[in-house]
């Protein structure tokens, strides 16, 4: 996010884990992140580890365990609920813990994520939907099931 440039996470450098998530998805994943190739200098990210399953979770342990030797210049981060984190992967991997803080303004953030996500030809598609023509948008409602 240094630049309004720099492109969003691609779909293989991001691995959004739910309790249905394979120990097959989660190799897969760590491979493409810990086996150098000439991918560039991507920052692969798993999100919600905290939800993989027990058996799912000691695997992806031990395959990256495995997998550590083949290059020393990866970048894997692994986000959790902080509210789960004494679950196995994030308790697996608590040494290398890092408390982070946004370094840019909510603002920036808004801003880098409407460069990306805005519609460059407005037309008939959804994006008319959506506040300055963004192809995505959130829709909430402090009441739950009201037809979102």
């Amino acid at each position: 996010m240094n630049s309004p440039e720099q492109p969003l996470p691609t779909f293989d450098e991001v691995l959004l884990c739910t309790p249905q998530t394979s120990a097959e998805q989660v190799g897969l994943f760590l491979r493409r992140c810990l086996i150098p190739c000439q991918g560039g200098d991507k920052i692969y990210t798993m999100l919600y580890a905290d939800e993989l399953s027990y058996d799912v979770s000691c695997r992806a342990e031990e395959l990256f365990q495995h997998l550590q030797c083949y290059s020393s210049s990866y970048r894997l981060v692994i986000l959790c609920n902080c509210e789960r984190e004494n679950s196995y992967l994030p308790s697996a991997f608590s040494h290398y813990k890092v408390h982070m803080i946004p370094q840019r303004s909510r603002a920036e953030i808004q801003q880098y994520l409407q460069h990306h996500f805005r519609v460059t030809q407005p037309s008939c598609s959804a994006a008319a939907v959506f506040k300055e023509h963004m192809c995505v948008g959130i829709v909430s409602s402090k009441r739950a099931g009201m037809g979102k």
